[in-house]
């Protein structure tokens, strides 16, 4: 530590600032090193990005816990290396990036002198973004791509054909509600002049046609796959739940299989009422009154037949009457259409495991419970299974390989490089001054033994005379004797210079 100061000391003011500036250079490099060795590596997964989708894209990194960098002015993301796996299954899990088309911005950026054939399908283009902008904020869908074929004026009618557009839509894989369906449909009919629903076919990422409906459905109804696939969802998140809540998590599970019918149905029913209602009466009547003659008599068998007449052959009083009453009833009726919608469950399995750590008692009381929770009906034939088994312990973290540490370490190598050089610089600077002869010159001019007490005085080396130059010592006194001949001669020596 002494030599190190008396180093400092007895070096020049150069020599000084050039040590502190190498100290400083070296401290500044290490720490550079350093920030370098620490700093994860980035490697870029998304390139070509439109601007307008980079916040989901951020978000979704955020959500899966991965660091990002955004780079070329928002359009490239890049994440940490090892992370790169969880990046790319996080984006693929919410469908990004998606190629999301411009719309009506399109117009704005139209070239003097632009032909009547680009204008259309500049605007075709523009119109075709514009309606997958408005699709993509449908619930559940995460992208659209729509194209349209638009119907072109003609002088015939005949020869006029219709305009058309499909869409493809990307979703979060719980598929879209049918009614959502519709709108979408709705909505892309309505943004096309002279478009027809029939002319508008949606699919999915999977292919499967959403609309229309095959059989002229109008998309309300869904599917056998879809109606079983939703109900068991429901009712495997609501047991889960329930044993998370009693067990505690990674305790159980449960597994539905359901039937479900998915058939829209129409149901008649025709009633008659057990009571008429006159509606319409007729009466008829006929009467015919006299006495008997001769030949005469009353019209009918009486007359025409004596045997029938009372008393014998001969006339007598005749009396005809004839009445017939009809009568008309309604019977009301009554006619009930009811319209069955589709979910009705024709019988669900339900599967428990349970962890082997779960008592057997409660294992009981547990099967009773999500029986009554998920609606078991044995008359339908439902069931309910309830297994003990031994689940797996969760693993524990993956340590890091060979690999991975030597990775580590070489990116301490830099560091540690740093630091030898710094270390061979120092030394070799010191080395360099120790070969050096430090004692004082004054030190070295001493002719005469001088005591250490005289020395470490106060007065020091004071004592010692400096050596006389005698050519200076002329020249001082000539300038003391003459000083009008010395400024004359200096005067001259300037002009002759100028």
């Amino acid at each position: 530590m002494n030599g190190i100061q008396s180093l400092i000391r007895n070096t020049t003011p150069r020599g000084r600032i050039i040590m502190a500036a190498s100290a400083l250079g070296v401290v500044v490099l290490a720490f550079f090193l350093m920030k370098v060795a620490a700093a994860p590596s980035y490697e870029q997964v998304v390139s070509g990005a439109d601007p307008a989708e980079t916040p989901k894209i951020t978000e979704a990194l955020d959500k899966a816990g991965v660091k990002y960098e955004v780079r070329n002015n928002g359009t490239a993301i890049a994440v940490e290396k090892a992370k790169t796996g969880d990046a790319k299954v996080a984006l693929a899990g919410a469908g990004l990036p998606g190629h999301a088309q411009p719309g009506f911005e399109l117009m704005e950026k139209q070239k003097l002198g632009a032909s009547d054939f680009q204008q259309k399908v500049t605007y075709q283009r523009a119109l075709e973004g514009e309606i997958a902008r408005t699709i993509e904020g449908v619930q559940g869908v995460n992208g659209a791509q729509v194209n349209l074929v638009l119907a072109d004026d003609q002088l015939f009618q005949d020869e006029q054909q219709p305009a058309r557009a499909s869409v493809l839509l990307t979703t979060d894989g719980n598929g879209i509600e049918p009614g959502s369906v519709r709108g979408v449909a709705s909505l892309v009919t309505s943004s096309v002049k002279g478009l027809k629903s029939e002319n508008v076919s949606i699919t999915d990422q999977s292919g499967a046609l959403l609309w229309p409906k095959q059989g002229g459905g109008d998309g309300s109804v869904m599917s056998k796959q879809q109606a079983e696939q939703r109900y068991a969802q429901g009712q495997e998140a609501k047991l889960n739940a329930m044993l998370i809540q009693t067990l505690g998590p990674g305790k159980g599970q449960v597994q539905v299989a359901a039937d479900v019918n998915a058939d829209q149905t129409t149901r008649d029913k025709l009633t008659y009422d057990k009571r008429g209602t006159p509606v319409k009466t007729r009466t008829e009547k006929e009467e015919l009154e006299g006495s008997g003659g001769g030949g005469g008599g009353a019209a009918g068998t009486a007359g025409n037949i004596p045997q029938y007449a009372n008393g014998g052959a001969g006339g007598g009083d005749s009396n005809y009457n004839h009445e017939v009453e009809e009568a008309e009833q309604a019977i009301g009726k009554t006619v009930e259409r009811t319209k069955v919608a589709p979910g009705e469950v024709n019988r669900q399995n339900v599967a428990v495991v349970v962890d082997k750590a779960v008592p057997p008692a409660d294992v009981q009381a547990l099967q009773e419970t999500l029986a009554t929770a998920a609606g078991i009906d044995e008359a339908r034939g439902d069931t309910i299974t309830v297994s003990q088994v031994a689940f797996a312990k969760p693993k524990e973290p993956v340590k890091p390989g060979a690999a991975d540490g030597a990775m580590g370490t070489l990116k301490w190598i830099p560091l540690g490089l740093a630091m030898l050089l710094f270390l061979f610089f120092i030394t070799r600077h010191l080395r360099r001054h120790e070969s050096e002869q430090l004692e004082p010159v004054w030190l070295r001019e001493i002719e005469t033994p001088t005591t250490l007490a005289d020395l470490e005085g106060d007065q020091g080396p004071a004592f010692i005379e400096p050596p006389v130059n005698p050519v200076r010592q002329q020249v001082e006194e000539i300038v003391e004797q003459h000083p009008d001949r010395v400024a004359q001669q200096v005067r001259a020596w300037l002009n002759s210079g100028a």
